[in-house]
This record gives C-alpha cells, structure tokens and sequence, in this order.
C-alpha cells in the first residue's frame, strides 16, 4: 500500500473496514512489527500499519535530510488529513512518543491514543510533578545509541543492533528474538543514524496538556527503566488515561503476548 503524501510516499499495509486505527512503529521496526496485530484488529477496524519515512521498505544510508520526529509527526498528520476522518492511534516506543505528541500538537485529528512503552525525551519536571525520579537526560541515553552506530559503521552490524535491543529491551532479547525480527531491524540499521542526529525538544507539562482523547497506556512486567517510571508519570498527567501492565514480558509486548495485547487494545478501542 501506498499513501501519497506531498512530497514523499509511505508505504504499509491497510486492511479491514470500519473506523481507522493507525499503527506507528518504533526504532529499527516498520509497518512489519505490527504482523501480529493487523489480521486479528482488522476484523473491526480499518488498520493502516506504515513504515515511518526514510524505514524499510525504503533502503535509506543515512545520508540527507528528513529523518526527525518532527518530520514524522508532520507525515502522519498528513496522512490523516487526507483520510478525511479522525483515527485512532497505536504507538510502540518511539513510534509512542511521535503518536503522543501527534495528539498533543493535533488533537482534532487522534480519536484516541494508545501508548506501549512509549520513548523519548520528557522534561524533568513532570516526573518532579508526580513525585518520581526522572531519568537520565536525553545526553547520557544516547550514548548507547551512538555506540552502537558506531559497531554498524565499522561493519559490526549484528554486534550494534544487539547492544541496542538488549539496552532497550533487556539483556539477551537479541539472541532471543525471531529471525524475522532481526531481518528487520538489519533492514533498517542505519535509521540509527537519523535517530542519534535528531534532537527534538522535550515534551513538557503544556505540551501534555493538549491531549485530551481518551489514552491506553501499556507496559511490559519486564520492561527496563526509562519505560515503567514514563508510564507512571504520564498516568498521573494525563486525566483519565488508563494503565495495564503485561505480565512476563518485556519492551516487545506485542510479539511476546500477541493475543493478550490484541484483546486489550481491542477491549479499549471497542469503548470508544
């Protein structure tokens, strides 16, 4: 599938019928991640599952400009412009944080909002706010990021996306991870790249203010920090957002728990 934008075609899959829901993607994944989500949501819903820009299957090396969350989430909103609707969005990791602060910035155009582990970069005070410690600055957490960059241009490939999974995910995901998850995230290595590069600000208490649709915040049991303390601070911001944890899995909840996930998001949007 693809979907014309003004200067730039994503690309994905749709299927089903019925009120739109949006699945974005996080780092080093694309409109695949979503592999077991699309047949099983789609039996109610119209399920637009896109590859972000500059993400396979675009084979991109890095070089020139438009890979920020800025870009993204002005992409998406044109997409849903010319769906001539408002849609549901569903945002994994980064793929979260470009979706919460699509609501945030163009609330008329989410019709509700489901974060899974969502990412990024959150000013300290809303965690002061609701009396958790913050985590470490956006600085310090890219490190890991430029590390391994660093292993994939040195032609270290597999070494820097599984020092990048493990940190994201915990240790040992990796080699624990199916092949064709690692294709993925081989397919899109070097969308690192844009990702150490970019540097949008950090989403603040006014910032979350503007979100006003009703919100699903997932999380996994064995998720590591910064997730779980990001889903209790948006909890507590986010007026009548709900929070359900997954028990015995990590950051990939929706491909360790495929069912439970599915039937959680289905049972949120179904209210809707």
């Amino acid at each position: 599938m693809v979907w014309r934008l003004s200067d730039y075609e994503l690309k994905g899959l749709e299927q089903g019928s019925g009120p739109s829901l949006l699945l974005v993607h996080g780092s080093l994944c694309d409109y695949r991640f979503w592999s077991a989500q699309i047949s099983a949501l789609a039996e109610r819903y119209r399920v637009l599952a896109v590859s972000l820009r500059h993400y396979f299957p675009e084979r991109w090396d890095g070089m020139g400009e438009g890979f920020s969350t800025a870009q993204h989430v002005a992409d998406l909103a044109e997409l849903i412009e010319r769906q001539g609707e408002s849609v549901h969005v569903l945002g994994h990791s980064r793929g979260g944080n470009v979706a919460l602060r699509l609501a945030a910035q163009r609330p008329e155009l989410v019709r509700s909002l489901l974060l899974a582990d969502p990412g990024g970069d959150f000013a300290p005070e809303l965690f002061d706010a609701a009396g958790l410690l913050a985590p470490a600055g956006a600085g310090e957490r890219n490190q890991f990021r430029m590390e391994a960059l660093r292993l994939i241009g040195a032609g270290q490939v597999e070494a820097g996306l599984q020092l990048f999974i493990d940190t994201v995910s915990g240790p040992g995901i990796w080699q624990r991870s199916s092949a064709r998850f690692r294709h993925m995230a081989l397919d899109n290595a070097f969308t690192l790249v844009g990702q150490v590069d970019d540097r949008p600000e950090s989403v603040t208490p006014a910032l979350l203010a503007e979100i006003r649709c009703p919100t699903l915040l997932l999380g996994g049991e064995r998720s590591p920090q910064p997730f779980p303390v990001v889903l209790q601070m948006l909890e507590y911001h986010l007026s009548g957002a709900r929070c359900t944890i997954l028990p015995g899995v990590s950051h990939g909840m929706n491909v360790q728990r495929p069912a439970l996930f599915n039937r959680l998001v289905g049972e949120f949007l179904d209210a809707q």
